[in-house]
């Protein structure tokens, strides 16, 4: 787990981990931005410094081909085939956390999903 949101493409020609810009980058960019500015610890770019210390996402968001190469992902085929402008939120560095925690994780994200669904 991460706390990032990830946009298309997510991969690229030759497989490996670049930036692949979509023809819609500046929008995905943008319903990005508009997540994760509402949640200031994703925002800060570098939440899980004790399990990944090197990795850092600019303003909290990445595109996905940059972060790591994922040919064939259910974003990008959903992009290409529906026209579905798609995202992926990773919500905290714990992939599978404690029920317990939950309510945390919704304090966190409540203001980002409100204003992800703005965007529409």
């Amino acid at each position: 787990g991460s706390l990032v949101v990830n946009y298309p493409f997510d991969d690229d020609e030759q497989g490996i981990a670049v930036y692949s810009k979509s023809p819609d980058d500046a929008v995905f960019q943008m319903l990005a931005l508009a997540y994760s500015k509402e949640n200031a610890k994703m925002y800060q770019g570098s939440p899980c410094k004790d399990m990944y210390p090197t990795e850092y996402f600019p303003h909290g968001i990445t595109n996905g081909a940059q972060w790591y190469n994922v040919p064939g992902g259910m974003q990008d085929w959903n992009y290409l085939h529906t026209n579905c402008f798609e995202v992926t939120i990773e919500l905290g560095c714990v992939k599978y956390p404690r029920a317990e925690e939950l309510p945390k994780y919704w304090a966190q994200n409540r203001r980002s999903l409100l204003q992800f669904m703005k965007q529409v």
